[in-house]
């Protein structure tokens, strides 16, 4: 049986490597923006508009001092958003896509655990008065509120459900 030559090998190569890239291309997670629910799909939710994203070497533009972290883990992209509940809160949705569920797991790792709650949620997640963390698969999400209520906590927990039912693994 004869060897086939260079010449014959390059088209196969050159369809195999836009085959590959094609593949890799449809495995890519959803857009970051599709994972935050509408205003009021969750009840006394309501989202802005925008959502924004930013790469890896853009993170310290948003977060000015703990991008580093998430950096050294292998965050991929990062979207935000905010939402007010019942017109009076409002609340910072983040959700960083890591590469891989090991570096979403170390960062949550990473964060204290004192006095919060351990709700079934995601893979693990903590809720405290004003904040809920959780993550799953590569996905962190972190949710932060910038005043109390009594309700508030639980309300947060009924969008991170919302919020984890969109993540893709």
């Amino acid at each position: 049986m004869k060897k086939p030559s260079a010449s014959q090998l390059t088209p196969l190569l050159i369809w195999l490597a836009v085959a590959l890239l094609f593949e890799a291309c449809q495995q890519q997670a959803a857009p970051p923006a599709g994972f935050f629910p509408d205003s009021n799909t969750v009840s006394g939710w309501t989202k802005s508009a925008e959502v924004r994203t930013f790469a890896p070497q853009q993170l310290s533009e948003y977060i000015d001092g703990d991008a580093e972290k998430y950096l050294k883990a292998g965050v991929k992209t990062t979207a935000t958003t905010d939402y007010k509940y019942r017109g009076e809160t409002d609340v910072v949705v983040d959700i960083y896509t890591m590469s891989t569920a090991a570096a979403a797991k170390a960062v949550f790792d990473s964060e204290p655990a004192m006095d919060a709650e351990a709700p079934t949620l995601g893979d693990s997640a903590r809720l405290y008065s004003q904040s809920l963390i959780f993550r799953k698969g590569p996905y962190l999400v972190r949710m932060v509120a910038y005043q109390e209520s009594p309700q508030l906590a639980r309300a947060m927990l009924e969008l991170g459900r919302a919020l984890e039912s969109k993540l893709i693994r």
